[in-house]
């Protein structure tokens, strides 16, 4: 009994030493390793659901294909032709939607839209757009004068003074100047007197001339005068057309003039620039840039040009410069006519053989010019009446009168009364508003002057009669506000036809028309594809059915039949 009893307290403190052991070795675990979170398990798991599939889980879309998203514009036409799904909808504009239906502000939004729909589609909007695009400006032709490279010169390397252990240079302002500015009424520096040479600057320095431009020019000319009526004269122009290749750059500045050769066989056309460059051009030929040579015999704008009716070898040409030059293509130089202090404007032929002229400046003057005098000096120097000449046009046949557009009138003068200061007209051709740009008689009796004005219209009048008072015989409206960057149009005679003229128009699509005396319009050339721009310079062909235009950026457009 008793050491059943002393067993017992030994039995105990096993049991406990064992129970702190395991406390410890727990508390020790529970330090070395921190208590990981609880999970939250979804009610669903429990009772055995499965978790839904998303619609883009790669599990789906292999065995299901996707449904694509339709877009607002789909559903609002959908809804618009299945209409409201509920009768609420349509009545209250402020009910959500239900069901897929729309409101009663959507509903009437759609109808909206519907309805501009069906006036776009009646105006025919979409028409045209396709024509404005139509429009746009296409890239201009390619031919003729190609942009030479330009060669950069390479300088040295640039090094520092400091580096080099130069002192720096003291630099001084230059002195004021203490005289006055004097005003010089020369336009420019010319070039040098005397004969220039006929040196293409479009070719290779030394070359020639082509031989096939002396046979072309020396080609013997003569002028018919059409009398066709105005049935035919139609049927004729409409028979011209421009081609793609009868677009070409001849000059690289803005045409100033221009002026066909007389010749028949071919095409040979001259043109004048801003610049003082004259460039020569036959269509379909190889000579040159496609048929192009470039010459520079002066060095501001080239105003006036004409072939010498005697001698079509010789092209005259004046310049704002004050100089005038002949192109005497047998001996290949520009030759020296009249050279002035001031800036020449026009000039026209007084005599049949072309040896006598009539020069005017932009100061209110006009020179006789004799070619067969030495020296390039003038005859006789008479001042006009005015400010400015703008124009100046011989009378055909009796070549002793001469029109000149002044400021705002056209006098007719008789180169026999002229004196050297205010000289007297002999009639006035009135009515004019504003500038006239030109004035010209007609080609073939001089029965009729044909003038441009800046107030917006042509004018014929009738001068078979020289007397005092002249009949307006047709003012014609057409629009002349070519701006600053385009040559003033002009009007101008078809020389084969007494009574028909040719201008350019700034008119959409592009043109260039043609009237008869009375106003009426003969023809208008258009094409879309080879005229998008205006041809403030026209000029009909003397002997042949051709007709050519030249434009701001130095291109000829030939029309021929």
């Amino acid at each position: 009994m008793s050491g059943s009893c002393a067993a017992e307290p030994h039995l105990d403190m096993d049991i406990s030493l064992k129970a702190s052991i395991q406390t410890r070795e727990t508390a020790l675990k529970d330090m070395m390793t921190p208590e990981e979170p609880a999970i939250r398990r979804s009610s669903r798991t429990g009772r055995g659901l499965t978790p839904k599939r998303l619609q883009y889980s790669p599990d789906t879309t292999e065995n299901k294909p996707t449904k694509k998203r339709k877009t607002k514009a789909q559903v609002e036409k959908e809804s618009l032709i299945e209409g409201p799904k509920d009768e609420k909808d349509a009545g209250n504009g402020h009910v959500e939607r239900e069901s897929g239906g729309l409101s009663a502000y959507e509903l009437e939004r759609l109808e909206n839209i519907r309805q501009n729909q069906a006036f776009l589609s009646s105006i025919n909007l979409l028409e045209a757009t396709e024509e404005l695009q139509q429009m746009v400006r296409r890239k201009p032709s390619q031919k003729g004068l190609r942009p030479q490279a330009v060669k950069r010169e390479v300088l040295p390397p640039r090094k520092s003074l400091r580096l080099q252990n130069i002192e720096a240079e003291m630099l001084k302002l230059p002195p004021e100047p203490t005289a006055t500015l004097v005003f010089e009424r020369s336009s420019s520096v010319k070039k040098p007197a005397g004969p220039l040479p006929m040196a293409p600057v479009n070719m290779e320095e030394g070359s020639k001339l082509p031989s096939q431009l002396f046979d072309l020019c020396s080609e013997e000319t003569q002028e018919t005068k059409m009398s066709l009526d105005l049935k035919e004269y139609r049927s004729a122009v409409k028979s011209m057309r421009i081609r793609e290749d009868a677009v070409v750059k001849v000059v690289k500045d803005r045409i100033f003039s221009a002026a066909f050769h007389p010749c028949s066989s071919s095409l040979l056309m001259a043109a004048g620039d801003k610049w003082g460059r004259l460039g020569l051009l036959k269509v379909g030929s190889d000579w040159g840039d496609d048929g192009v040579l470039l010459f520079e015999p002066h060095t501001r704008p080239v105003a006036c040009m004409a072939f010498s009716r005697a001698d079509p070898t010789q092209l005259l040409s004046l310049s704002y410069d004050g100089s005038m030059r002949c192109m005497d293509i047998e001996k290949a130089v520009f030759d020296d006519v009249y050279d002035s202090e001031d800036g020449l404007r026009t000039f026209g032929f007084m005599s049949h053989d072309c040896s006598t002229l009539v020069v005017g400046n932009w100061y209110g003057e006009v020179a006789i010019v004799d070619r067969r005098t030495p020296g390039n000096s003038h005859e006789s120097l008479h001042s006009l009446d005015s400010k400015t000449v703008r124009c100046v046009s011989v009378h055909p046949l009796q070549m002793q009168y001469f029109a000149v557009a002044e400021d705002r009138e056209v006098n007719i003068y008789d180169s026999r009364c002229l004196k050297k200061t205010k000289s007297q007209a002999v009639f006035q051709l009135h009515g004019h508003s504003l500038s006239i740009n030109s004035a010209y008689f007609s080609p073939c009796t001089g029965n009729r002057v044909l003038t441009s004005c800046m107030d917006n219209h042509i004018r014929v009048f009738d001068t078979s009669s020289m007397t005092s008072k002249s009949s307006l015989l047709t003012s014609i409206r057409h629009d002349m506000r070519t701006g600053r960057w385009l040559s003033k149009l002009s009007a101008v005679w078809d020389p084969k036809q007494e009574d028909c003229f040719v201008v350019g128009s700034m008119m959409r699509p592009r043109q260039v028309q043609v009237f008869q005396e009375s106003g009426q319009r003969v023809h208008s050339f258009i094409d879309d594809d080879n005229l998008t721009t205006v041809l403030s310079v026209t000029a009909f062909h003397p002997t042949r059915n051709a007709l050519l235009g030249g434009n701001s950026s130095g291109r000829l457009h030939v029309f021929s039949s």
